[in-house]
């Protein structure tokens, strides 16, 4: 027998000897983060102001993911992050409008910081933002 083919034997002996399951399940494919949909945080949220028309509102927000042909008082802003290991995280909020002016605002977003975050997953995943009316002149 060749002395070269003795290590490539020993490989393939060891080889055999593991499971093809154990193998596999220590392997495992590079997953990309997806993002997808319109972010939007608390400092975006915190721009808006009772009253401000939807051109305002777009800039501050950008354009709406999800618009309603049969209810255009309302704009919808959904973003969902899926990273490749680890949980999917979605956010919801939603702009109201009375004719063309900003009425209100409900969703799940929260602060940026992590103890916001902890207070928010025990409330409810839904809620109301109050938006202050904008400054008289």
């Amino acid at each position: 027998m060749r002395p070269s083919l003795i290590p490539a034997l020993a490989a393939i002996s060891l080889l055999a000897g593991c499971s093809f399951n154990s193998i596999t399940d220590r392997i495992t494919p590079y997953r990309i983060d997806v993002r997808q949909g319109n972010y939007v945080d608390q400092s975006m949220v915190a721009q808006l102001k009772r009253g401000m028309t939807r051109d305002q509102v777009r800039f501050v927000l950008g354009s709406p993911l999800v618009t309603d042909v049969f209810r255009t008082d309302r704009w919808d802003y959904v973003y969902r992050f899926r990273p490749g290991q680890g949980e999917v995280e979605q956010r919801v909020i939603s702009v109201f409008f009375a004719g063309d002016r900003l009425d209100r605002v409900e969703g799940d977003v929260t602060g940026g910081d992590a103890k916001a975050q902890a207070e928010a997953q025990q409330s409810a995943r839904s809620r109301t933002v109050e938006i202050p009316a904008a400054a008289k002149n």
